[in-house]
């Protein structure tokens, strides 16, 4: 295991210097940190669980460099983002999107989500199809794809989904801060691939994804989105939001999917292009796990600037 920093940890350790700016929005009644640099047409960055904005540290100095204004944002409950107990549904994350695209003045942006932000892009694009000017999607089947996988692939996609189906348990959040945030580090390694997690930079960078999990209530809210997934099924607001979803996609999508991704199987996310109506492309990276924008950062900062170009 790696070392970790002792005593308490607070929001400062998510506020990294770089060739970036930090700073603080309001958007759908919440304060969101964000991390920006460069001008130009705007790049809103996602990151996944169990990670904050730093995911995208290496891709957000590249895409600012060729011209656009790139975004990482802390999502609700991670990193120095406000951490409410509650908003964690479908339709707010969504709209935290939209909020924050008009936040940072913006009439539309391209939308670049990986893992749950992945999801999060998805539906931000279906349930505000004007803000959202194009999408890529990392390590994410449509919602609807993985809410199908799940139920029909018990082999596969229910038994991949096993570890988040575990955050269903009460005060499971208690499970991922202990030892430093041990489980966090366990997870990176289990989803990663292969030539990612025995790599040079693995260790770095499951610091840093442990530490942010220990911010107070970042462990719980991390783990609302996907309580609130699993508590919708037989609810009203939940039909809801199949019934919404089902309506296709007009934002032109580019879908990257590690071919070794373990949390979201390959085949699963296959088939996410029946729900989009506009021009779309899938794209399979070989040797790549669950996190393609750290595995492979070069090969996906290639794909987000031809896809932001078009």
């Amino acid at each position: 295991m790696t070392e970790q920093r002792r005593g308490p940890v607070d929001e400062s350790c998510v506020l990294t210097e770089g060739p970036w700016t930090h700073r603080f929005v309001g958007a759908n009644g919440s304060r969101f940190h964000v991390v920006e640099a460069g001008a130009g047409p705007m790049v809103l960055f996602l990151h996944g669980f169990p990670e904050y904005w730093w995911a995208w540290h290496q891709v957000l100095p590249a895409v600012a460099d060729a011209g656009f204004r790139a975004v990482a944002v802390d999502l609700r409950g991670y990193g120095a983002s406000d951490k409410p107990p509650r908003g964690y549904d479908g339709y707010t994350l969504a709209a935290d999107v939209a909020g924050l695209i008009r936040a940072l003045g913006e009439r539309s942006a391209t939308v670049v989500g990986t893992g749950a932000g992945g999801l999060i892009g998805w539906t931000a694009a279906s349930f505000h199809p004007a803000l959202v000017r194009r999408l890529v999607v990392l390590g994410a089947p449509h919602p609807l794809r993985l809410r199908a996988a799940i139920f029909a692939d018990p082999r596969g996609q229910f038994a991949a989904s096993t570890p988040t189906l575990k955050f269903q348990l009460p005060r499971y959040e208690h499970l991922l801060t202990r030892d430093g945030g041990a489980a966090v580090e366990e997870m990176l390694r289990r989803w990663g691939g292969p030539q990612w997690t025995r790599g040079p930079e693995f260790d770095a960078y499951a610091r840093s994804c442990r530490e942010a999990i220990q911010i107070p209530q970042a462990a719980f809210c991390g783990l609302e989105g996907y309580r609130w997934a699993f508590r919708s099924v037989l609810r009203l607001h939940g039909y809801r939001f199949v019934r919404l979803m089902q309506k296709p996609l007009v934002t032109p999508t580019l879908q990257l999917h590690g071919a070794l991704d373990t949390a979201s199987l390959p085949r699963t996310a296959q088939g996410s292009g029946r729900y989009v109506t506009a021009e779309y492309e899938w794209r399979l990276l070989d040797g790549v796990g669950h996190f393609p924008h750290v595995e492979a950062p070069e090969t996906v900062l290639g794909e987000i600037l031809r896809w932001s170009k078009s």
